[in-house]
């Protein structure tokens, strides 16, 4: 399948075609209704913040767009096509990378191991097969090179580096599948003030290659110092939609939590 192209929003005056386009999703499990007609909307090379309380379908809805839910109704276009995404490596071909917050990492194994698991380069010889070590060490170390982080050896076990530099290379594996769509799923939680401006500096720098990002965190300040706008759930809705410049901490709050909802409700809310 050949790769979507990568689209923006349109001039003044015409309508919008985004990289995503998600309307009218709905998701239920049993008599819990997770997601009550939800739109979701992502443009090239921008970060949305996707913020609500507990259970307000946040984590629902980009497994949903990752391919490991499967909505009960709505629409989805990626660039601006129609699709149904059934399985995770349906989103893969369509170029959406997911980092998850367990990280699914294995501890025992080192760092180019890691970012090559399940797609080792090989080497023929005397007609077997073996597992081509300097090669996948030495595009481990290029592929962090090129996202400028800092690890000074990719034999080093998984389990004995710090959080952030875990963060850096669940992210690091996620690019390399060279996504248009990227969903973090708390990528700063836990982790020290230096290893979270760490990785804040390199959710910009995936932007700015013209990759769309959404980002769900708790860590509300976040949103302010990494994303072009946010958006809030709350219990399976679309609350509101900020562009980050014209809101600010106390009111994402009281839209998380469901309080001053109609000041501004309808100013928040997109129109498609």
């Amino acid at each position: 399948m050949a790769k979507p192209a990568l689209v923006q929003q349109d001039g003044a005056g015409a309508s919008p075609q985004w990289l995503v386009s998600m309307r009218g999703v709905y998701k239920s499990f049993g008599s819990i209704d997770a997601l009550q007609g939800v739109d979701l909307r992502l443009g090239m090379g921008e970060v949305l913040g996707l913020v609500g309380d507990n259970a307000a379908g946040k984590s629902t809805l980009t497994k949903i767009l990752a391919g490991a839910l499967v909505p009960d109704a709505g629409e989805i276009a990626i660039a601006g096509e129609p699709v149904r995404l059934r399985s995770p490596a349906d989103a893969r071909r369509r170029r959406i990378e997911m980092v998850y917050q367990d990280l699914s990492l294995c501890d025992t194994i080192d760092v180019a191991g890691n970012l090559f698991l399940g797609r080792e380069p090989r080497r023929s010889l005397l007609g077997m097969s073996f597992l081509d070590r300097r090669r996948m060490h030495q595009s481990a170390a290029e592929i962090l090179a090129s996202l400028d982080i800092r690890i000074d050896n990719t034999h080093h076990v998984v389990s004995n580096l710090s959080g952030g530099q875990r963060q850096s290379i669940a992210i690091s594996r996620a690019v390399s599948f060279d996504p248009a769509i990227l969903i973090m799923d708390e990528p700063t939680s836990a982790l020290a003030v230096a290893e979270v401006e760490a990785v804040l500096a390199l959710i910009r720098r995936i932007s700015k290659r013209g990759v769309g990002v959404i980002l769900i965190t708790h860590r509300l300040q976040d949103l302010f110092r990494v994303c072009d706008r946010i958006m809030v759930l709350y219990e399976g809705r679309n609350v509101a939609e900020r562009n980050v410049g014209e809101t600010n901490l106390e009111e994402l709050v009281n839209l998380i939590v469901g309080g001053k909802l109609e000041a501004g409700a309808g100013r928040g809310r997109h129109d498609g």
